[in-house]
């Protein structure tokens, strides 16, 4: 069982003045860690200064990067055996890290994963809904709540996975897909999450389409026989109805079933080798 000692916490905050400071009160009073880091990322109000006088060691970005840049400065300067990462608006409780951290013994990355009558709207629920089905296909394995920023892990595993991580506020979908595809031990612990202090700075019209992005990207690179099986079969049943439809009607099979086919046969044979060079990337790494 991991301890609160061997841990290091992570606060992404920008702007985040009204809940930074009972947030690192709350969790020092939870728990004795080795760590509580707050990551500025280049805030314009208090954020920082209040931060500081809760307790917090405080990092400052000179300029507004993202949340996933603020997650990497934290795992750079984390000193812990094992990290939490929690977001700073204050919707996560102090009693929940102490359990997430708890479950590292057995696991090397614990997530938190909210409730569906904790989220923030109903059109949000929907949403998020939506790309945790994709990520459950996509990885075989049900993901209950794939973009959760609550979250435990083992450092040395998380750094394992740090170049992958983009800038921005994709950082838990991707976190969660590289240790489940990596063939680590991931929980989903259930938790009920708060109503933030202040509002999201994430849009779901302008963000979900990145998030699907994302995940498509993470699964090509450790599974891609799991995006491009699917495309090769949809071509390949395509074409051939197609051209069994015109041998019947016009006596000869149209140059659209031909190109269906082709590229069914193309696509396969990329997905074969975009398997091989995961293969191999594992190999190396190992």
């Amino acid at each position: 069982m991991a301890e609160p000692s061997s841990t290091t916490i992570i606060v992404p905050a920008f702007n985040e003045e009204r809940s930074v400071g009972p947030l690192v009160e709350k969790l020092a009073a939870a728990g004795a860690w080795h760590q509580i880091l707050v990551v500025d990322d280049g805030s314009t109000d208090e954020t920082a200064a209040r931060a500081a006088a809760a307790g917090a060691t405080v990092v400052r970005h000179p300029y507004n990067k993202g949340n996933g840049a603020a997650v990497k400065t934290g795992v750079r300067h984390a000193t812990g055996d094992h990290i939490l990462i929690i977001d700073g608006d204050g919707q996560h409780k102090a009693a929940d890290a102490v359990r997430l951290v708890s479950y590292l013994g057995e696991y090397d990355l614990v997530i938190g994963a909210r409730s569906t009558h904790t989220q923030a709207t109903h059109l949000r629920m929907l949403g998020n809904t939506a790309l945790n089905r994709l990520a459950s296909y996509l990885t075989g394995r049900h993901v209950p709540d794939l973009t959760s920023g609550f979250r435990a892990a083992r450092r040395s595993c998380l750094r394992e996975f740090l170049y992958l991580l983009p800038n921005g506020f994709s950082t838990p979908t991707t976190t969660t897909l590289a240790f489940i595809k990596g063939g680590y031990n991931v929980r989903f612990e259930p938790i009920d999450a708060e109503a933030r202090v202040g509002q999201s700075k994430i849009r779901l019209m302008r963000d979900g389409a990145k998030f699907f992005i994302i995940i498509l990207k993470i699964v090509t690179i450790f599974s891609p026989m799991r995006v491009f099986a699917p495309l090769s079969a949809l071509s390949f049943v395509l074409g051939t109805g197609y051209g069994l439809w015109t041998v019947f009607t016009d006596h000869k099979i149209a140059n659209g079933a031909v190109l269906l086919l082709m590229f069914a046969v193309i696509v396969f044979l990329v997905g074969l080798v975009s398997e091989q060079i995961a293969a191999l990337r594992f190999e190396r790494s190992e």
